[in-house]
């Protein structure tokens, strides 16, 4: 895993299968989000990934921050700053990015993001608009949860960096036609044209 500075101080991820083994021991909905449900919906290696992420719904924050209560754990607020999130705190609804380390001194080893629903609807927080049953929201193989592809795409789609691009052009043979309706009237709902949803649609 490739080791990162920041002005907060090193990233250097932990393994993914360390991290999975973590969150198996919380009792809320949990899943892997990130250029890695990318990659699993792929079937294969294709990248180095500089972070990992694991998404929750915000409504089980608590929960969270219980099976990482012997972890430095700091809450992106506002976002572009860190400050510690103690155990008892609920995070205010503006923050949705969460990083964690074993300790102070130590380097940054995953992101847990905080995703927002209503009942049993996912809701994009960047457009809440666009929702779709939590039951479609993942994709579970041998018990570990990931993100479905394309919803992990709507959220890239924003500020396209080349690994975004990279990841659309590896998932996009795998992507079947409801998964590609999906993202193609998401697109368009929160930007209107966008350079994926030709592709999508040929």
């Amino acid at each position: 895993m490739p080791r990162i500075e920041t002005p907060w101080g090193p990233w250097e991820p932990a393994p993914l299968a360390d991290v999975v083994a973590l969150f198996q021991g919380l009792a809320v909905p949990w899943w892997v989000g990130g250029g890695y449900a990318i990659e699993l919906a792929v079937g294969r290696s294709y990248r180095e990934h500089g972070d990992v992420d694991i998404a929750v719904l915000r409504r089980d924050q608590s929960a969270v921050r219980a099976l990482l209560a012997d972890w430095d754990v700091h809450a992106a607020d506002p976002p572009g700053t860190l400050r510690p999130w103690p155990v008892d705190e609920v995070l205010p609804g503006h923050v949705h990015d969460i990083w964690a380390r074993e300790r102070p001194d130590g380097p940054w080893r995953f992101q847990v993001m905080l995703d927002e629903a209503d009942g049993d609807m996912w809701v994009y927080r960047r457009d809440p608009r666009i929702r779709r049953p939590l039951s479609t929201l993942t994709i579970t193989d041998d018990g570990v949860a990931r993100i479905s592809p394309e919803v992990q795409l709507l959220y890239k789609a924003k500020d396209r960096r080349p690994k975004d691009e990279l990841d659309f052009a590896e998932v996009l043979p795998v992507l079947d036609g409801g998964r590609r309706r999906w993202l193609d009237e998401a697109l368009a709902v929160e930007h209107g044209d966008h350079p994926w949803r030709r592709k999508l649609r040929s």
